[in-house]
């Protein structure tokens, strides 16, 4: 009888109307979760490859922008997520025209992500031997012929799992986005699980965002896989 109730319950609780919602909502959190992990690889990247080849004995060694780009990564990265999304409210407003929505949200998660791969992708050309570089150099490679045929092949499967990283954190984060109305699963769970007491509707969204996770983790693994050649 009690597993009669349950089923019930949860066929009272998820109407079509409702499984509609999330779908759309998973949709979201997919969609927040890609389109800021992009941004972030597309800026922390660069940044980090910077970062990494400014430092002393490095081949484009610059004290003081090293360790610039050092302060300004450790500091981005130090900022709770909470916290930035306040912050940057006006900023997000200003480039997307409005703070509400999943396309708002992609500001402070891209914002928050892009020190964070940055880092990682410091830490990843750091464990690299640098050795091979000053033979390279000695027989005419130009720095972009060192960076993009040694540094970037070295270190791509160590990068991929850092981008997975990234995106699965960043899923997490989307669900924070949701409490400022950011759409998705976890503004779902907050909006009908939680405010409306419809327990069946939270325990859907949880599972679906760790079924997204483990998905990208998963397609992580296998990428980074494929290009280690280690």
């Amino acid at each position: 009888a009690m597993w009669h109730e349950l089923i019930q319950n949860f066929i009272t609780e998820l109407t079509p109307q409702m499984w509609q919602m999330v779908g759309k909502s998973t949709f979201e959190t997919v969609y927040m979760g890609l389109a800021s992990t992009i941004v972030a690889a597309l800026v922390g990247l660069p940044l980090g490859f910077l970062a990494f080849l400014t430092g002393s004995g490095r081949i484009l060694q610059n004290p003081k922008l090293s360790t610039f780009l050092d302060v300004m990564i450790n500091v981005g990265r130090s900022v709770p997520f909470i916290i930035l999304l306040i912050i940057l409210l006006p900023v997000t407003r200003l480039l997307v025209g409005t703070t509400l929505g999943t396309t708002a949200a992609i500001v402070p998660l891209s914002v928050t992500a892009i020190p964070f791969v940055a880092r990682l992708t410091a830490n990843a050309l750091a464990e690299i031997p640098s050795g091979l570089t000053e033979a390279a150099h000695a027989m005419g490679a130009s720095n972009w012929q060192i960076i993009s045929k040694y540094y970037l092949p070295e270190s791509l499967p160590i990068l991929i799992n850092a981008i997975t990283l990234t995106l699965v954190t960043l899923v997490g984060y989307s669900a924070m986005a949701g409490v400022v109305g950011g759409g998705g699963l976890g503004n779902l769970a907050i909006s009908y699980g939680e405010h409306r007491g419809m327990v069946y509707v939270k325990w859907v969204s949880t599972i679906i965002i760790v079924a997204i996770v483990m998905i990208f983790q998963k397609c992580g693994d296998v990428l980074a896989q494929k290009f280690d050649h280690r």
